[in-house]
């Protein structure tokens, strides 16, 4: 396998071309990819928009995954450019949060668990000419759907709330768009919003900086949603 040029550097991945069709993810840490090639295998078979997998074998380092290469910007990059509007992007997004949450798990015995993606946000969704594809499933686990709703509103507000970040506006407008629409599909319950606070207060990529504004994130979704 020839590794081509870096595409893509995210907090803890990189994303280099193999050809005009494929693309490498390499986790820079060694990671194990295997769990999150295996949901999104499982999710592909359900028909929810996951990029395709490519071949995966007892030769394939962990920390990497094939990919299917997208093609069109990521949401956030439509955001910002003023070709998607906040209310047409909050609507995408609680869909596509919505249409995950009809995916039965896959391992857990729990009824009403669900598959999770715990970082749906703008920058993690690619705009192709086939429709929206949701990509990095580094944090997917399997839960309440409750959690996945309060984590991209956490995610969003973090950026609101920010008064370095120059997207803090945008990010608000969106977030605007996206809550009713969440809570229109079940809401956003006040333990669910503290469990995603817990979870996102201990992922390693978060600077302190980040950290340190999730309590007024938090407080900003619990306003907006009362």
């Amino acid at each position: 396998m020839r590794i081509g040029e870096l595409l893509g550097a995210g907090r803890s991945a990189d994303v280099y071309a193999l050809d005009e069709k494929w693309v490498l993810r390499r986790y820079r840490d060694g990671m194990d990819a295997t769990p999150e090639w295996m949901v999104m295998s499982y999710l592909g078979a359900h028909g929810y928009p996951v990029p395709r997998l490519g071949p995966r074998d007892a030769s394939t380092p962990p920390c990497d995954l094939v990919l299917q290469r997208l093609t069109g910007p990521t949401m956030l990059d439509s955001l910002l450019s003023g070709a998607l509007s906040a209310a047409d992007a909050g609507a995408l997004l609680a869909g596509l949060l919505a249409e995950l949450h009809t995916v039965p798990a896959r391992l857990s015995p729990h009824p009403e668990d669900r598959i999770l993606h715990l970082d749906l946000h703008p920058g993690n969704v690619m705009l192709t000419d086939r429709g929206p594809v949701v990509i990095d499933w580094s944090n997917t686990t399997e839960g309440a759907p409750a959690e996945d709703r309060a984590m991209s509103s956490l995610i969003l507000a973090q950026v609101a709330v920010d008064p370095r970040s120059p997207a803090s506006a945008g990010a608000r407008a969106l977030l605007d768009a996206l809550v009713p629409h969440l809570s229109a599909s079940g809401g956003i319950p006040a333990p669910h919003l503290a469990e995603a606070a817990t979870r996102r207060a201990a992922n390693p990529t978060m600077s302190p900086h980040e950290v340190a504004l999730i309590g007024r994130a938090a407080s900003l979704v619990t306003e907006l949603t009362a």
